[in-house]
């Protein structure tokens, strides 16, 4: 639309509104802020933390405890499954509280015409028919048509993740304009970095851009995590594999002549028993700690599951501006009769074009900061490398006039003059400057330039910009002497000298090559997704060590459907892309079985981050709906941040497969010694007490302290695991379980017929609890102990010392009456104990055989 059509439209004018109108649409549309999401109560925050199969299963065995009199048992479990729900609520609820902390309030105070005057009012006042004044540094807190502009630039990276300002004017544009390049439009969320302007207030909360994108997530589901999906389907699996062996030791029971009541009471707590109620807290416990030590590398877990997830993730899909860039303009590459770096040393080609950069300048070098326009200030700093001083410059060469820049000219230039030399310093895009030049500047002498050198120069320019480099050309021209009255447009910008190019681009985190690099060796696939040029992120890509094929926002609205998969797969760079668009190929490489994580900070990324395996949102510049969207902030906003991360993941994986492949050749053991004694019909080695005496010694500290076991240094040289925490742990498990019944058993038979009963079920369990004990070793590590170390761990030290010290207690108390047990001589207890070492022998064993 017009302008004209613009103010009928919205029933204003460039004058504003009147209060009174003002009042009368503020009831209509509503109050001009955004609530991002429903926030969950702390009850119902809290209630989430057990809505899992496996805390029903625990739960239910609690219950089945309390009725058949095992009082000790029941509470010992529902301390577990409420210590396992306090550490996720807290985690979660601490969480939501630093985030809370990183938000800025939405509630700014703006400048607005009202009543034909300037008033100043609330952001969230503002309604439709708005007039908004607006200058360099403020926010956009509403979508607005501009009315009048004056070298205006706009940060929309937190839209449409452009790295550069983009450029704003009044005109009217085509009809179909992706979002991007509506260059009359200011939306919410955005901020000026330049210029100042009058704009007209068009949609305002959930009727802007960020408004209606803050919507779609509100209908978006969150993904249940890939360890929950694991730990679900492992709780109904365990569940029915219990039941079985439950259901067949109580019919061999009763068969064999056992009174139904007691081998009922011997099914539930073998069924207690098998079921590794620790787990859950264990699990928990685990993440929690590895919570902490993230959150001190800047990264900070919402969720628990997502620090596990994030060990597993195959493909991470990263944003770039600030991600894996500075998010700071810096000059790459100058040209000045041949091609510089900010390392060579200066000349007299160098210096003219440095020096027109600083004099043709607006930023204002302050003593610890550079103030003003992005590219500007890369400009002065570039200079200042060289020993450039702007204050001291500009003293020098005083500001007498300055043709500012605009879209139609592309260019600017300052007119200064030095004792009775005036001097026209002159910037703007390289083809237009060149075409105003017919000089060259080279090793202090003018030239005079011909077209042909022109084209020379047109090629230096593509191929800086090929680099990905935004490239502005500088050119100067001294003023004739002669020259009387005021400087006009035409003076300053004609006959011009040429003094080079300079080409800016968002340089790379010194960190992030090293970071992708050990990405790669990790197995993990790196796509850049961002909404930024091809060229400028392609340029990023080669300079991080990224490899791979770009392909364009408005290439994929071409794609075949038959043909996206392997696209998806294929390609590296996704530039120019809409959310919508990101949110397919996440929702692609899902699909192909893929783990993923998703980096996002602007309202643009927002579906992505809720669709992905764990999406991670920056922390410094990301807007509060990303935030909320996440399961991860990165509080540095680097990416180097996430593959530490991904190291600590990897560790929580292991360790948490280390503590669950004990746990379950622990209970296989216990389960398997019962079975074979009813088969046998001998006398039961374990009665019910004291199967939940083992679990109770066992199953808790050895677990833990295996979950907090140092990474091993091959971590982040091994491909990302898909087989989730119980997949590859079965043979161990049954051998480890075969071994420790056997090892019970066979003390259990030997001092059945020697001894009374009760010093031989005292044998078999302090044998089963010590196999258990060393066994924990042996988990530590696929490699052998004499690789690994056995005392790396103390806390595995620790849990052996307590474990056994609390066993040898009850054995030698009254406390072991309770539990059927009686003192043992030192032989009996020596030939326990080591019949209990056999399981770290023969596994250690196994492993130098296979040399690992």
């Amino acid at each position: 639309m017009n302008l004209k059509e613009v103010y009928k439209n919205l029933g204003s004018s460039e004058k504003g509104l009147t209060e009174q109108e003002a009042d009368k649409r503020l009831k209509k549309y509503g109050k001009n802020n955004i609530r991002e999401f429903k926030q969950k109560s702390r009850l119902k925050l809290l209630l989430a933390q057990f809505n899992s199969f496996l805390i029903y299963i625990l739960i239910l065995a609690a219950l089945i405890s309390f009725f058949i009199g095992h009082l000790l048992d029941g509470i010992v479990i529902l301390i577990i499954v409420l210590l396992n729900g306090g550490i996720g609520f807290f985690q979660e609820y601490k969480a939501e509280s630093i985030i809370e902390k990183l938000k800025e309030s939405l509630d700014y105070d703006v400048f607005v015409k009202r009543d034909e005057k300037q008033t100043e009012v609330s952001s969230q006042l503002l309604v439709p028919g708005d007039v908004l004044i607006l200058n360099s540094g403020e926010k956009i807190l509403a979508d607005c048509r501009v009315i009048e502009s004056e070298n205006l630039g706009i940060d929309e990276s937190v839209l449409t993740g452009e790295s550069f300002p983009v450029d704003k004017e009044n005109g009217v544009l085509k009809t179909a304009v992706v979002l991007a390049e509506r260059t009359n439009m200011l939306y919410a969320g955005t901020s000026v970095v330049k210029g100042k302007c009058v704009a007209m207030v068009v949609s305002t909360g959930h009727e802007t851009e960020f408004g209606k994108l803050a919507e779609l997530v509100q209908k978006t589901e969150d993904e249940i995590s890939p360890l929950e999906q694991k730990m679900n389907s492992f709780s109904k699996k365990i569940s029915v594999a219990v039941l079985i062996f439950v259901a067949i030791a109580f019919f061999i029971g009763v068969s064999s002549g056992i009174d139904k009541v007691e081998m009922f009471l011997v099914s539930v707590s073998l069924a207690v028993g098998a079921i590794p109620e620790g787990l859950p807290a264990i699990i928990a416990i685990t993440l929690a700690v590895a919570i902490k030590r993230m959150y001190k590398s800047n990264t900070l877990i919402r969720k628990l599951s997502a620090a596990e997830t994030l060990g597993r993730a195959t493909v991470i899909c990263t944003d770039k501006t600030g991600t894996l860039t500075e998010e700071e303009l810096s000059v790459d590459k100058i040209y000045a009769s041949k091609v510089y770096s900010l390392k060579d040393k200066l000349n007299k080609n160098l210096r003219k074009v440095l020096e027109i950069g600083i004099l043709c300048n607006n930023a204002r070098d302050e003593k610890d900061k550079i103030l003003g326009d992005p590219t500007e200030t890369a400009l002065i700093s570039a200079a200042k490398k060289f020993g450039f001083d702007k204050k001291i410059e500009t003293e020098k060469n005083p500001r007498l006039k300055e043709f500012i820049f605009s879209s139609e000219r592309k260019m600017m230039s300052i007119v200064r003059e030095n004792g009775e030399i005036k001097t026209s310093y002159v910037k703007g895009a390289p083809g237009i400057v060149l075409r105003k030049c017919t000089k060259e500047f080279v090793d202090g002498k003018i030239r005079l330039l011909s077209e042909k050198r022109k084209k020379e120069l047109g090629k230096i320019h593509k191929s800086f910009a090929s680099d990905g480099l935004r490239v502005l050309g500088f050119a100067f021209r001294q003023l004739p002497s002669k020259m009387k009255g005021e400087v006009s447009e035409k003076d300053a910008e004609e006959h011009l000298t040429f003094a080079g190019f300079m080409g800016m681009i968002d340089p790379p985190r010194k960190e992030i090559k090293n970071a992708i690099k050990e990405a790669i060796e990790a197995g993990i696939d790196i796509k850049i997704i961002t909404g930024d040029s091809a060229l400028t992120t392609k340029a990023v890509a080669g300079k991080i060590g990224l490899k791979g094929e770009v392909i364009e926002g408005k290439e994929l609205d071409q794609i075949d459907e038959h043909e996206w998969d392997e696209l998806v797969k294929t390609k590296t760079i996704f530039a120019r892309v809409t959310p919508e668009q990101k949110l397919k190929i996440v929702e692609t490489i899902k699909n192909q079985k893929e783990i993923v994580a998703v980096t996002g900070d602007g309202v643009n990324d927002i579906l992505a981050l809720k669709k992905a395996d764990i999406g991670i949102s920056m922390g410094l510049r990301g807007s509060d709906v990303a935030r909320d969207s996440s399961d991860m902030v990165l509080l540095d906003d680097n990416f180097a941040s996430i593959i530490s991360a991904t190291r600590e993941g990897r560790r929580i994986f292991d360790n948490l497969k280390k503590s669950i492949k004990f746990l379950f050749a622990a209970n296989v053991g216990e389960i398997f010694l019962v079975l074979f004694a009813l088969i046998l019909a001998m006398p039961l080695p374990l009665i019910p007490l004291a199967i939940l005496w083992v679990n109770l010694v066992t199953d808790s500290l050895p677990a833990l302290a295996l979950a907090v076991e140092p990474a091993e240094k091959e971590v982040m040289k091994q491909k990302p695991r898909k087989d989730g925490l119980l997949g590859g742990i079965w043979q161990w498990t049954l051998i480890g379980g075969l071994l420790g019944f056997l090892s019970s058993f066979l003390v259990f038979n030997f001092a059945l017929g020697i001894y009374e009963l009760n010093v031989a079920r005292t044998m078999a369990v302090t044998a089963l609890i010590f196999f258990e004990l060393f066994f924990a070793f042996t988990c530590k590590s696929d490699k052998s102990l004499f690789k690994t170390g056995l005392l790396n761990n103390k806390y595995l030290i620790y849990a052996f010392v307590v474990s056994a010290g609390i066993h040898l207690i009850a054995i030698y108390s009254l406390l072991g009456g309770a539990f059927g047990f009686v003192a043992l001589s030192m032989k009996q207890l020596s030939l326990s104990v080591g019949i209990g070492l056999s399981g770290l022998v023969v596994f250690e064993g196994w492993k130098l055989v296979k040399k690992n």
